[in-house]
């Protein structure tokens, strides 16, 4: 294989050398416990308040609002089943949409298994919340009574920031701006509202106090930092359960020896990206923009899955009529391009997207689906190169293809 391209950033990123010369003290010179009382562990103590403070400031929060975590799929966790443990006596209804991580649906489905009531809002065919349905999906004052004498009053709202397959970038400010109304109208039921911003943190601006979110996951694989950190914004005054039980690490909310290395090169990362951010963006979506184009216009029967406009800068999702989406990402490595089809967390399940299917595909125009994620060092040749081989690609697997008969 002479090419290597890698066109799946979606789905995780290589280090930056920066951050991995950040991390590098941490490995071996400075490896102290932080709950130790020796200098040691007050060096990484301190280190570790410093990255708080930066992962902090990159979403406009106070530094004692972070915690972290091993990644989004616990910060997650946490989140839905933290506030629902924390207020299962007055309230056990939660509104998710239809196309949110994995993570979040399994969690919503295990919390319906405790009583609680789900409601899955519907998205239009770009994947876009109506922050209308929201609104009249809410339940502030809902009298009625449900097992344990608790009522149906609403206590969570979770929608992601921006969609890990298609995208789309999610109103937030919209729907925080609703849920604030709420609560000032209902003080007595105070809903919460929840955002995974695994895919846009680091990559367009977020202000959690703008966007009334009161807690936020991110993760650091997403942006040039290590595997195996992330974080939890949970904003001042919110109640919360842990899920994890210990020593007591992080404020009593997530026990576990913290992993120090990792987290300085997600503060690393994050300090990276809030310095790069508006650059880094501008010439991701000249080379998404002139990718979509491209694809479009070379491939007959193609289609762009998400918003045109409102979506992520380094985002590019495609269905194709007649092929095969794990056919494509075959075809596409043979000849040196990294892909996926469907999200990177159940890309080897054969089950169509849940998301493609919840913006109005069909499973066979679902199975045909292709994510293309640019990042930091994608180059202009490499999209050239891809929209060359890609147009083969789908002509020689809609020779074969079992969906249509052809001359």
């Amino acid at each position: 294989m002479e090419k290597r391209i890698y066109l799946d950033y979606a789905a995780t990123t290589p280090v930056d050398p920066k951050v991995k010369k950040a991390m590098l003290p941490y490995l071996s010179q400075k490896f102290g416990n932080t709950m130790s009382l020796h200098s040691f562990g007050q060096e990484a103590r301190e280190t570790l308040e410093e990255s708080r403070k930066t992962v902090a400031d990159l979403i406009k929060a106070k530094a004692k609002e972070i915690i972290f975590t091993s990644s989004a799929t616990e910060s997650n966790n946490l989140a839905l089943k933290g506030i629902a443990l924390a207020n299962r006596e007055k309230s056990r209804h939660i509104i998710i949409s239809p196309i949110e991580h994995p993570c979040i649906m399994e969690s919503a489905k295990f919390l319906e298994t405790q009583g609680f009531e789900i409601t899955r809002l519907k998205v239009d065919k770009y994947g876009l919340v109506d922050p209308g349905d929201v609104k009249k999906a809410i339940n502030p004052i809902r009298k009625s009574s449900i097992s344990n004498g608790a009522r149906k009053n609403t206590i969570l709202v979770s929608i992601m920031h921006a969609n890990n397959e298609i995208g789309t970038i999610e109103p937030i400010e919209e729907i925080g701006k609703i849920i604030k109304e709420s609560n000032i109208q209902h003080p007595e039921s105070r809903i919460y509202f929840h955002t995974d911003a695994a895919q846009s943190f680091g990559k367009i601006p977020i202000d959690v106090n703008k966007m009334n979110i009161d807690l936020l996951s991110a993760s650091s694989h997403k942006l040039y930092g290590p595997k195996g950190a992330a974080c939890l914004f949970i904003r001042e005054g919110v109640k919360i359960t842990p899920i994890l039980h210990g020593g007591g690490h992080e404020g009593g909310l997530r026990s576990s020896t913290v992993n120090v290395p990792a987290i300085v090169g997600f503060a690393e990362a994050a300090r990276i990206c809030e310095r790069e951010m508006r650059r880094e963006a501008e010439k991701l979506t000249k080379l998404r923009d002139k990718l979509i184009k491209g694809v479009l216009e070379k491939i007959d029967g193609s289609h762009l899955n998400g918003h045109p406009k409102k979506r992520l800068p380094n985002n590019a999702n495609f269905w194709f009529e007649f092929v095969e989406g794990e056919s494509m990402v075959i075809q596409l490595d043979l000849l040196g391009v990294a892909s996926s089809t469907g999200s990177a967390c159940s890309s080897a399940k054969l089950e169509p997207s849940h998301v493609l299917l919840a913006i109005g595909l069909k499973p066979q125009e679902a199975h045909g689906s292709l994510r293309l994620t640019l990042g930091r060092w994608t180059k202009e040749s490499e999209i050239r190169y891809l929209l060359k081989v890609l147009p083969e690609v789908i002509k020689k697997l809609r020779k074969i293809s079992p969906f249509k008969k052809h001359e």
